[in-house]
């Protein structure tokens, strides 16, 4: 038997609101400027992820800025969940077949 309850409403794009959207951040991010969150990761993490973030670059040079974005983006969450930096490479790559995912 099938049950329709009429209020819940499937929502298909809420996983495209879970962040904050332009102009929205802007606002929520200025009232941030004068007391930076997690000042001592900065550093760490603007130096893990600079080698990614210039793969990137070449590699939509090569492919496309949704495929550099999307291989930077898969090595950075693996980077996050504990793997080395090498390690998060490698695994991104053989995920690639004729530069395809």
């Amino acid at each position: 038997m099938y049950y329709h309850y009429p209020y819940y409403q499937y929502d298909p794009y809420q996983h495209l609101r879970q962040f904050p959207q332009y102009p929205q951040s802007e606002i929520m991010v200025e009232q941030f400027i004068k007391k930076p969150l997690y000042p001592h990761l900065k550093t760490k993490t603007l130096q893990t992820i600079k080698p990614f973030v210039q793969y990137g670059l070449q590699e939509a040079k090569a492919t496309s800025f949704s495929h550099a974005l999307t291989e930077v983006a898969a090595m950075s969450y693996l980077l996050g969940k504990g793997m080395d930096p090498q390690t998060a490479y490698f695994t991104v790559e053989s995920w690639e077949v004729n530069e395809m995912f």
